[in-house]
């Protein structure tokens, strides 16, 4: 099973909006794919689901995690890296049931022209120290805001190519 983790917990975020244009992408191919969205994540996380303890609203996000094979990551740029509330996630999962020998793609986005290089690279530190296997092509998108069109699709010629490649490349991963 794909996953996509919308790895922010803002609402309405241009992340969601990527997040769901892979999807629909990955349908076009005949890959279904689940999307999870961290605003999804119970408000008092931190103190409910780590370190052993286990709500049951994180059960739900825990039992699709396990399930899955192949994730998706799609992740902003939050000052200078990745968004805590994923690495809330991360750390909330099972380890090392979660993650360890699965496949993960990584989708780094901004609205400054980087396309969040250095959080990209530093959750990649987090997917090696997982044993997350990280797909070679790593895509980071800048200036977002000028990359999605008013139906939140992705509309500019070198990143719609360069987001097809990396899809399917994971397809085949």
């Amino acid at each position: 099973m794909i996953t996509i983790i919308a790895g922010t917990n803002r609402p309405n975020s241009n992340t969601l909006k990527i997040a769901n244009y892979y999807q629909a992408q990955l349908k076009l191919r005949g890959e279904d794919a689940k999307l999870f969205s961290l605003e999804q994540l119970p408000a008092d996380v931190l103190n409910t689901d780590m370190f052993g303890k286990r709500s049951s609203a994180f059960e739900e996000i825990q039992d699709l995690i396990t399930k899955t094979s192949k994730f998706i990551f799609v992740i902003p740029e939050y000052n200078g890296s990745f968004p805590g509330a994923l690495k809330v996630l991360i750390d909330a999962c099972d380890f090392p049931n979660s993650f360890y020998d699965k496949k993960a793609a990584l989708v780094g986005i901004s609205s400054g022209k980087y396309g969040n290089i250095r959080g990209i690279d530093h959750f990649t530190g987090v997917c090696h120290y997982i044993h997350l296997n990280v797909l070679p092509l790593r895509i980071h998108i800048p200036n977002i805001k000028q990359e999605l069109d008013s139906l939140g699709n992705l509309f500019q010629e070198d990143t719609v190519k360069f987001t097809n490649e990396q899809i399917d490349k994971f397809v085949r991963y």
